[in-house]
């Protein structure tokens, strides 16, 4: 598999570590409840389909990436990186 970093260009999925949904962005504010935690620290969906993941490029810029993938097909529909997404 080869994502495209918005900043390197190309590159061998080896070159990433995988973290997991880009649910993990969403963190309950401090003061929430504690099942808000618990849904945002252990409840995670597995669908089949297009999933929005957090991608870290370790060999490469250092950057957070959003990868939108297919589970199904293994298509890579985008690549984006997390800074630019707070804005």
């Amino acid at each position: 598999m080869r994502l495209t970093c918005p900043l390197c260009g190309s590159r061998d999925r080896r070159e990433f570590h995988y973290y997991g949904a880009a649910d993990y962005l969403h963190r309950p504010a401090a003061e929430d409840a504690p099942d808000a935690w618990d849904i945002y620290l252990h409840l995670r969906d597995n669908p089949a389909g297009v999933v929005r993941d957090l991608w870290y490029h370790e060999l490469g810029c250092a950057q957070w990436l959003i990868v939108t993938r297919n589970t199904v097909t293994h298509e890579i529909s985008g690549v984006a990186l997390v800074a630019e997404s707070a804005k």
